[in-house]
């Protein structure tokens, strides 16, 4: 993997001894690059290649470098090509966005920070990806207003908004301390037709962080894969998730793969599964640490939560509710979960038998059809 990446740890270590004020100028990015596990799809485009320097941006954290941006992106030939963003602090105009074209890659150094221009708007967004296909961002970091923002209302100021498209990779980027998301995937409104719904979007390696609202939303949006990603401490707005996949009525989530990933110090729930969502698979991931459950499934089909380890979240551990059909829980670990109102050792869950003294790990509420829960691990 290319060194756009950095060791989360460190990353997140500097985010928490930041101060608010200092974010937009702080040093966050180590200089050790983190592999990743996953490999995510490099999309289509053409060979050209332009350096937003060459088009006036000075990266010095006080001038406004998005026309410069834009003037880079809107440059590219027809065919495409990346846009690459050498170090520095880029202030970014997210009432106007930068707006990302089909078949271009977003390139930006490790060192490289989109920093939000304070704005008092309810929707805002720093990148924007609009009924585009064939897009890459890589790299950098994007830091938000939430700190500095003039208003008090909405809950859309988002790092990356992707609505529409198809074909997009997101990866080796860090996300932190939006007035909204980190990154929103769902559609695209169209007067007078059906929405687009985005389609086949990778995210790697990615942390985000302290946003206010939550790290990564999923709405109307098919095939995508979610990997080796922290989505952590969303705080400030509900619903406060790591991840909350969340189709707008009446469209569809289907086929999302959430993968070794790590949700974790979120104020409400590290994953929530809510109405219309579809062939959702969580596998092999860390959710821990959360204000209210770990996992939520709410009116699903199709879920399948295996190998994970679910651990002292403040309420369960698992909460299947109302409406959830075909879920499948297996070989997961659980442990520490709602310590505090059922203290103590309880026998392990089984479906047959099933009661409250066991709910601290899987509660099951409502009517829930074709649930399976077969081998999993209670300490």
């Amino acid at each position: 993997m290319p060194a756009t990446g950095c060791d989360r740890r460190q990353f997140l270590r500097g985010v928490a001894l930041a101060v608010p004020a200092a974010l937009g100028v702080g040093a966050l990015w180590p200089a050790q690059a983190r592999a990743a596990v996953y490999v995510p799809p490099v999309r289509a485009r053409g060979s050209a290649r332009l350096n937003v320097r060459d088009f006036g941006a000075l990266g010095n954290g006080t001038a406004d470098d998005t026309a410069a941006f834009q003037a880079a992106i809107d440059a590219l030939p027809v065919d495409g090509g990346t846009v690459y963003v050498p170090a520095g602090s880029y202030a970014i105009d997210a009432v106007r966005s930068i707006r990302l074209r089909s078949r271009m890659h977003l390139e930006m150094a490790f060192d490289a920070k989109l920093v939000v221009i304070a704005n008092a708007v309810e929707r805002a967004y720093a990148l924007l990806a609009d009924q585009a296909s064939d897009v890459e961002i890589s790299g950098g970091q994007i830091l938000g207003d939430r700190y500095r923002h003039l208003g008090t209302t909405g809950e859309w100021g988002h790092g990356i908004m992707v609505r529409g498209c198809s074909r997009v990779t997101i990866r080796d980027l860090r996300i932190a301390d939006c007035w909204g998301d980190g990154i929103s995937l769902g559609a695209a409104k169209v007067t007078g037709q059906e929405p687009i719904s985005s389609a086949d979007v990778a995210i790697a390696n990615v942390v985000s962080t302290n946003n206010r609202r939550q790290g990564l939303t999923i709405g109307r949006a098919r095939y995508v894969e979610v990997r080796d990603s922290e989505f952590s401490n969303s705080n400030g707005t509900l619903p406060e998730t790591g991840i909350d996949i969340e189709p707008d009525y009446p469209g569809i989530a289907y086929k999302i793969n959430i993968q070794n990933c790590r949700l974790r110090g979120n104020r409400r729930d590290g994953i929530n599964v809510y109405k219309r969502a579809q062939a959702v698979t969580i596998r092999a991931c860390t959710i821990e640490g959360n204000g209210n459950c770990g996992i939520v499934t709410v009116a699903c089909s199709a879920t399948y939560i295996a190998s994970n380890t679910v651990r002292n979240n403040a309420f369960h551990g698992l909460s299947v509710q109302d409406g959830t059909r075909n879920c499948q829980v297996s070989q997961n670990t659980f442990y520490g979960n709602n310590a505090a109102a059922y203290p103590g050792t309880r026998a392990p869950f089984t479906q047959t038998g099933w009661s409250e003294r066991v709910a601290r790990d899987i509660a099951l509420s409502g009517a829930i059809a074709d649930l399976r829960i077969t081998t999993n691990y209670y300490r």
